[in-house]
């Protein structure tokens, strides 16, 4: 049951835009882990940038990024 939780800064998107990035998420999702598309579920959090390092680097990031599987090319 994959889950995508997905944090950025805030950026205005339609709710047309919100289901394509859904969809094209949820097709990498089912190609790579052989899931299901109804087993998928995408999550969009914005994060203000003043909060980021907080509520993001600090957090999700820089503590695991040994596990990463893709590292940000920044550090804070």
């Amino acid at each position: 049951m994959p889950h995508v939780d997905i944090k950025s800064f805030p950026r205005e998107f339609t709710d047309e835009q919100k289901t394509a990035l859904a969809e094209e998420i949820t097709q990498v999702i089912v190609r790579h882990f052989d899931s299901k598309e109804s087993s998928v579920s995408v999550a969009l959090n914005h994060v203000a940038p003043d909060e980021w390092k907080a509520q993001v680097w600090d957090t999700e990031i820089n503590p695991h990024m040994d596990t990463l599987i893709k590292k940000p090319g920044y550090s804070m």
